[in-house]
């Protein structure tokens, strides 16, 4: 998608600059909304670029790293603002562009025709998304109705329901207990074995038949009850109010946290040979960097 900065400055006698020949200057930046980083030994650039005609913009933040940009609280935002960058317009005769960043050695091929340059500011705003991705929407995953998802912790784990894979801690993922059957994104037919009006995903005895979901294993343990089935017409035991065959757990699974940030960056007072520019909106960094996860077991109880 392009996100084009169409700027028009209006120039008078009170201005930093002057034309002779009338007193508007139109300058047309037509780039995509979204640019790259590239981290040096010490330094971080942005950049993007485009081909017809070749041009690129850039941004060099010294003595800093992608690190800090994505140093967020859980599910939370930061705001870095002022940070003092050099901004770069280049132009290229090349009818189009390639590698010119993040390379050891320069691509010899590239042909510059103008590179102006500005000391400016920057504002960068980075957004934390959680999620446990199974199969419920974190809004939903709301057990107090206050708003708070992190107070949400169905079985007491400490990893509040948004983040955790197995919300009722019965070693059945959230995600195999079919808390939306149909996929509409609604929670009402979410499935409920026993009929107690608690859904399986946080009933922590799903067949209502006393033995604990975590506990009907038969001969070996595995922490997975879904694999134990005496009846196969039935399913796993844990679905089977007629078995309830104990073997206690010791342990939860592993639980995996996906993390996906969003970085977005303002640019302030640009200062180029004809053009002043107040404000520039920069648009959404796309990098690898950005979707991470996190694997653990929590704390048995």
């Amino acid at each position: 998608m392009r996100n084009s900065f169409l700027i028009v400055i209006i120039l008078s006698l009170l201005t930093t600059f002057s034309c002779n020949d009338g007193d508007i200057i139109t300058v047309e930046f037509d780039f995509d909304d979204t640019f790259s980083a590239c981290e040096g030994v010490s330094d971080l650039v942005f950049y993007n670029t485009k081909n017809d005609p070749s041009e690129s913009l850039s941004i060099l933040i010294p003595s800093y790293s992608l690190e800090k940009i994505l140093a967020v609280e859980e599910n939370d935002s930061l705001i870095i603002e002022n940070l003092a960058v050099t901004f770069n317009y280049r132009t290229y005769s090349n009818s189009s562009i390639s590698n010119l960043f993040c390379n050891d050695i320069p691509n010899s091929d590239i042909d510059i025709m103008s590179d102006e340059e500005s000391a400016s500011t920057v504002k960068i705003l980075t957004i934390l998304t959680e999620d446990d991705n199974d199969g419920i929407p974190a809004e939903l995953e709301d057990i107090n109705g206050n708003g708070d998802l992190k107070d949400d912790d169905s079985d007491g784990d400490g990893i509040p329901n948004y983040k955790d894979v197995d919300d009722d801690g019965d070693n059945i993922l959230t995600r195999s207990e079919n808390p939306d059957p149909n996929g509409d994104g609604l929670l009402d037919d979410a499935q409920d074995t026993d009929g107690d009006g608690k859904p399986d995903y946080l009933d922590t005895d799903d067949d209502g038949d006393g033995a604990l979901t975590r506990d009907e294993e038969t001969d070996t343990q595995n922490n997975n009850p879904i694999d134990d089935i005496t009846n196969s017409d039935i399913g796993p035991d844990y679905l089977n109010a007629d078995v309830a065959t104990e073997i206690t757990a010791t342990t939860f699974r592993q639980h995996t946290i996906y993390k996906t940030y969003e970085v977005f960056m303002t640019i302030y007072d640009i200062t180029l040979s004809n053009l002043y520019l107040e404000e520039l909106n920069f648009g959404r960094l796309e990098n690898s960097s950005l979707s991470d996860s996190e694997s653990f077991v929590p704390d048995f109880n």
